[in-house]
This record gives C-alpha cells, sequence and structure tokens, in this order.
C-alpha cells in the first residue's frame, strides 16, 4: 500500500497545463539551444501529465545545468560532473519519482565521464540529456571534450590538438546500454519526438543534443542549418516519422532499425550528415533498481519501519528504562548516557 493511498484525500492536481511546469524567466543567452531543450521538457511534462511533486531534475553544473532552475519541480543543482550518481541515489530511494537528468558535454564528458560510463552499466529508469554545444560557455569558451580540433579558445589559443570525443559512440561502447539517441534543437519536433520517445523507455535513455552557443560559437552549425540535406532524419517502423511538412523539408531520410547495433555503431560516427533519431533500443536490458528491487526495498512500509527502528535506539520508556544503540540502560539518564559519574 502506497502513502497516496493510506490518505483519504487527493492532495494534488489531476491535469496540469504548460504553465504548471514554468518556473522564473531563463537566463539562457537569447538563440541558446537550451531554450528549445526547455520548451520540449515542459511540453513533454504536460502531455504525460506529470504531477511535479513526483518529478525531479538532477543536473550538474553548467549553462545546460540551470534547466532545473527553470522547472517546477524537484530539482537538484549538483557539483561538477556528479548529476547522475546523485540521480541514481534519488531513483533508488524513490522509485516511484520520474527523474531526469540534465548535463553538458564538459560536465558529462570530462569531469563525469566515470560517473557515464557506470550509469549506462547501471541501466537505471533514468531519462538523460547531454546538452552538447562543443565549448564551455558557463566559464567562457574553455575547449571541452567535444570540441572540434583546430578551434580557438581560451584554453587552446593555438587550436584544440585532439580530435573531438564523440559522445554517441562512447555510449554505445559500454555493456548493458539500452536507449541512444540524437537531436538537434534547431528542428523542435523531432527533439520532442525523441525526448518522448526516451521517457517511455524503461531503463536509462541517453539524449544527445546538439545545441548552438549563440554567444562563443555562433556560426558553427551554420552549414547545417542552410543545407536540410545535412541532417539525415532516422525513421523505422511503428516509431519516429517526420510530419509531412518536415518530411519535405528533410528529405535525407534512412529507415533504420534501432534494435540493430552494429548498424547503430556505424551510423553514430557519422558527422556529415548529422544523424537525427533513435539509433539503438533494447528494452529487455534489465534495470539495477529491479534487480535489487527497490520498489520493495523502499516503500512506505520499510521506510516507516526503518525510521521507527532508529528512533527506538534512543527511546525513553516508562520507569526511567531507555536504549541506545541498541542496548537497554536502567537507571537515570546519566546511567542511560554511560556517564562514568
Amino acid at each position: 500500500m502506497t502513502l497516496e493511498a493510506d490518505c483519504p484525500l487527493k492532495m494534488y492536481e489531476e491535469h496540469h497545463d504548460l504553465a504548471d511546469y514554468q518556473s522564473g524567466v531563463p537566463r539562457w543567452c537569447s538563440g541558446c539551444g537550451d531554450n528549445a531543450i526547455l520548451t520540449a521538457m515542459q511540453r513533454l511534462c504536460r502531455d504525460h501529465n506529470l504531477r511535479p511533486e513526483k518529478t525531479a531534475f538532477i543536473s550538474g553544473i553548467g549553462c545546460s545545468s540551470r534547466l532545473p532552475h527553470y522547472m517546477r519541480a524537484y530539482g537538484f543543482h549538483s557539483i561538477h560532473g556528479r548529476a547522475l550518481p546523485v540521480a541514481e541515489g534519488v531513483k533508488m530511494a524513490r522509485p516511484d519519482l520520474d527523474v531526469f537528468v540534465v548535463t553538458g558535454d564538459g560536465d558529462c564528458c570530462s569531469i563525469g565521464s566515470a560517473h557515464w560510463i557506470h550509469a549506462l552499466r547501471y541501466n537505471m529508469n533514468l531519462t538523460v540529456v547531454l546538452h552538447d554545444n562543443h565549448v564551455y560557455g558557463l566559464t567562457k569558451k574553455q575547449a571541452s571534450p567535444t570540441s572540434p580540433r583546430g578551434l580557438k579558445s581560451n584554453t587552446t589559443p593555438r587550436g584544440a590538438y585532439l580530435e573531438a570525443l564523440n559522445p554517441l559512440t562512447v555510449t554505445l561502447g559500454v555493456q548493458n546500454v539500452s536507449f541512444v539517441a540524437q537531436a538537434v534543437d534547431w528542428i523542435p519536433e523531432t527533439l520532442y519526438d525523441i525526448l518522448d520517445a526516451a521517457f517511455r523507455h524503461r531503463g536509462l535513455s541517453f539524449v544527445r543534443v546538439i545545441q548552438r552557443c549563440s554567444e562563443f560559437l555562433p556560426k558553427l552549425f551554420d552549414p547545417w542549418l542552410r543545407d536540410p540535406q545535412k541532417v539525415q532524419l532516422l525513421t523505422h517502423e511503428g516509431a519516429l516519422k517526420p510530419s509531412a511538412g518536415l518530411a519535405a523539408v528533410y528529405k535525407n531520410q534512412l529507415d533504420h532499425d534501432p534494435a540493430d547495433m552494429n548498424r547503430a555503431r556505424e551510423i553514430a560516427s557519422l558527422e556529415d550528415p548529422i544523424p537525427v533519431g533513435i539509433l539503438y533500443r533494447n528494452p529487455d536490458v534489465p534495470c539495477y533498481e529491479d534487480l535489487r528491487l527497490s520498489d520493495k526495498v523502499r516503500n512506505a512500509e520499510t521506510i516507516r519501519a526503518g525510521l521507527e527502528a532508529e528512533f527506538d535506539r534512543f527511546t525513553v520508556w516508562p520507569g526511567g528504562k531507555r536504549t541506545q544503540r541498541g542496548r537497554a540502560q536502567g537507571g537515570n539518564a546519566d546511567d542511560a548516557n554511560g556517564s562514568d559519574g
């Protein structure tokens, strides 16, 4: 029996409008792709009628990680690179919550890379959105792991020496990966459809969103914006299908079976055209919280029993009897505290 079933009164709204998920005015730069991702996320919450008090957004550090501030739901702005372990802890403790993870290319792929890899292995039921603008924006144009080779920045004034890390190919190389997709911020219809499919998937859904940084890399993606043929939409039966209007503009389409891991890895390595859609999906990969039976371990009854057990360790009973750290003591309070006199 849940806590909600114990309460005879419904203490929550049954229907939510888009405004119910909006909190504050975003402080991102005009033209920043984070704005498009926020809008898609708010639409997703509305369309699934997610209860704000049963929804959590966990982020790290960076421009992207400000998103929880603009969602009317529970949020946790963690330290740099640690959004995923925090989200995993939330999900284990409260498997009934819908948990989203918001991270950036520096936050996830640099300082948080170890957590990223192991979160994929654990395959907990989380929706992870990687905002990838190829640069550190919050710290004013530092090169990130996904910065293209040759990019001149404050930390690479002569140009980045290394080839950019590809988050898709890395993710697809990890054991137990179950959902990998890619979107771009300038095609809002597909961005929403991909996030919707990611949320519906049970397991860790990893969505890389290629997004524009209007402040430090304003022209980086201009070739892809001006030429729709440089974007390849991935379609497949019974899932992602562009609308007629979108299909008329983005005619470069590929029928791809997301169950084909080898083909997914080939597509993930493409940079021109940019593949947009679901690359891989395997609903049969077990979730870690199911293996650990978190819904049984962390239900209302066991939580209450655990609290009572802790309280009983320091309970003062009638007659002066008191227990402390599981040891019964007699006499007065000084005796109970183990005082030597």
